[in-house]
């Protein structure tokens, strides 16, 4: 798991012990009177819980969605890539909703342009 992973568990940890903790405070009514007015806490809860998901979970999907669609967008013929199902290859031709890769043997295959995962860096 790396360094942000681990942050963004222990931060939402911390927040939700805090407000958990917080929503305790509140005094409850007199005996005798009536229930009292509205509780902000239960509205503030639910807020920063939604701003968590926001900014733990489709932040950063929406990121990797537009490195994705960058990569797709300057894709050119020579580059060596991945495809999902791990198919090394170099780019022999592209057209609008696919790709023509050449594996090591000398076979071209056509894979939906979505399916590149990645470009390949060569090794040293």
């Amino acid at each position: 798991m790396d360094k942000v992973k681990k942050l963004n568990l222990g931060l939402i940890g911390v927040l939700l012990i805090s407000l958990v903790s917080l929503s305790g405070c509140v005094a409850p009514p007199p005996e005798g009177a009536e229930g009292g007015g509205f509780d902000w806490t239960m509205i503030v809860f639910l807020l920063v819980i939604f701003a968590l998901l926001y900014f733990v979970m489709i932040r950063p999907q929406r990121k990797r969605q537009k490195q994705h669609q960058q990569l797709l967008e300057e894709l050119r013929r020579g580059d060596k890539v991945i495809t999902t199902g791990g198919i090394h290859g170099v780019v022999e031709s592209i057209s609008e909703d696919s790709v023509v890769i050449k594996v090591e043997s000398g076979v071209t295959m056509r894979v939906a342009r979505g399916s590149v995962a990645g470009k390949r860096e060569e090794q040293k």
